[in-house]
């Protein structure tokens, strides 16, 4: 059995791990790089032959971990995507507005490049477009929680709820080799316990080989109160007569941006401003998520059953056309604007930059991890100008950030996450987290547990005996 790491070693995104075991091939996740040092890697002919693949796992529906199966599936693989019914509907609408997103950037670098008599560093062409987007959509095998599921001979799935994002999941893939059986157990992107609208993580009892995440394995999350953090940045920026951005994931992090704000509005904490979610796919998870509610936590159950949907209030309107988008800027007075992409990297959340960074009275409010060689990293690393759309921007607007909505467990919920486990994994392996945060993690994790860890180079390989 072989486990190769080619994707998030080292590093926080583009996770993708190959399991090898009795001439049988899996693939963990296929997730988009979006580290702009690394961004080149995205573009890299795969190290296997796709066509050679016998099924993907899928963990989640974030771009990081699914967003290259059109180049997956453009480079010949035909076999099973398995995952839940949440993820594969997500999935589907992440993966044709990242297609989407890429086709425009692609045709404006072209004009811009040409119009400067240059060339940019990546091809000015899409990494793929929405008809190789399309074509995933078919090999989606959706799997029920808690049930094995055979994926390929000698080799079974079971997914278990992972508390990140609505259809997250743990997996653990359970092999027959060299006439024993071997499991290896992959964390995919572990959530917190007490989260709103999802439920908790459900961890496994055992496996022999683990792959566990360590985006916030450096640290401990602060206690924040995030209604009263949020509340305070919506009241201080309507003061100040400025605009609320807000860059957001469309995938669980707007979701409970409204669900907070809904509540603040419930206590009239806040004052009733306009409010656009302007993602047409944050508008359409939504749908999802309704269409799901055996997934929801008990509170969440009780809104909903009670007629109080926190993701349509009075004064918030679900913006789907460019058109609509643009308008907001018109807008005399306080607006608050939710906006993708999370990271800053693309969407429309750059164009209300565009119009908002240089406005002392706006704040720009970061509610998610921004990754090295982002956008948003190097405003909350307190850039004083930043490139927008070909040109340097002043930093004027106030940048703030609320560190409590993170969906990654922090170090010590890691450890509550393996407490359940009867006994040591024979060995575990750290991805997907920066390498000094996967360092740190690992002292912790031998000073609370025993455990030793291995932290793997990128496309390094371990042979599983």
């Amino acid at each position: 059995m072989n486990l190769t790491f080619l994707g998030a070693a080292r590093t926080v995104t583009g996770s993708s791990t190959l399991l090898e075991t009795d001439g049988k091939k899996v693939l963990v996740d296929c997730g988009f790089v979006q580290e702009w040092k690394l961004r080149s890697r995205n573009w890299e002919p795969f190290p296997f032959d796709a066509k050679g693949l016998d099924a993907v796992v899928l963990t989640h529906a974030h771009l990081d971990h699914c967003g290259l199966l059109p180049r997956l599936v453009k480079a010949g693989f035909r076999g099973r995507i398995h995952c839940t019914a949440a993820t594969a509907e997500l999935t589907q609408i992440i993966l044709l507005d990242s297609a989407r997103i890429q086709q425009e950037d692609a045709e404006t670098k072209k004009r811009r490049h040409k119009a400067e008599g240059r060339s940019g560093k990546h091809p000015e062409v899409p990494l793929y477009t929405t008809d190789d987007a399309k074509a995933v959509i078919p090999l989606f095998e959706r799997v029920s929680l808690d049930t094995p599921v055979k994926i390929a001979d000698g080799v079974s799935a079971t997914f278990r709820e992972a508390g990140h994002i609505f259809g997250a999941a743990s997996i653990l893939l359970e092999c027959a080799a060299a006439g024993a059986r071997k499991s290896v157990l992959f964390s995919g992107d572990v959530g917190r316990w007490d989260r709103p609208i999802i439920r908790d993580p459900n961890p496994f009892e055992e496996a022999d080989y683990l792959v566990l995440e360590s985006t916030y394995g450096g640290r401990e999350h602060d206690p924040d109160d995030i209604e009263e953090l949020l509340a305070n940045e919506v009241n201080a920026t309507h003061e100040a007569g400025g605009n609320l951005l807000i860059p957001s994931f469309a995938l669980e992090r707007a979701q409970e941006v409204l669900y907070y704000l809904n509540s603040l509005l419930r206590k009239d904490r806040i004052p009733h401003l306009v409010t656009f979610l302007d993602s047409p796919m944050a508008s359409r998870t939504i749908d999802v998520f309704e269409k799901h509610p055996d997934l929801f936590d008990d509170d969440m159950t009780a809104l909903m059953r009670g007629g109080e949907s926190p993701f349509r209030f009075p004064g918030l309107t679900l913006v789907s056309s460019v058109d609509e988008s643009k308008s907001i800027n018109h807008i005399r007075g306080t607006a608050i604007v939710i906006a993708g992409s999370g990271m800053c990297t693309g969407g429309r959340i750059k164009h209300h930059l565009a119009v908002n960074i240089d406005r002392p009275e706006s704040t720009v409010l970061f509610v998610g991890y921004q990754a090295h060689g982002t956008l948003g990293r190097e405003l909350v690393d307190g850039a004083e100008e930043v490139r927008l759309f070909g040109a340097m921007r002043d930093v004027r607007a106030r940048v703030s950030r609320i560190n409590g909505f993170s969906g990654h467990a922090d170090r010590a919920e890691l450890v509550k996450w393996l407490s359940p486990m009867t006994s040591p994994p024979r060995r575990v392996f750290l991805n997907h987290g920066e390498l000094s945060s996967m360092e740190t993690f690992r002292e912790y994790l031998t000073e609370k547990t025993g455990l030793t860890a291995v932290i793997p180079e990128h496309r390094e390989s371990f042979e599983l005996d």
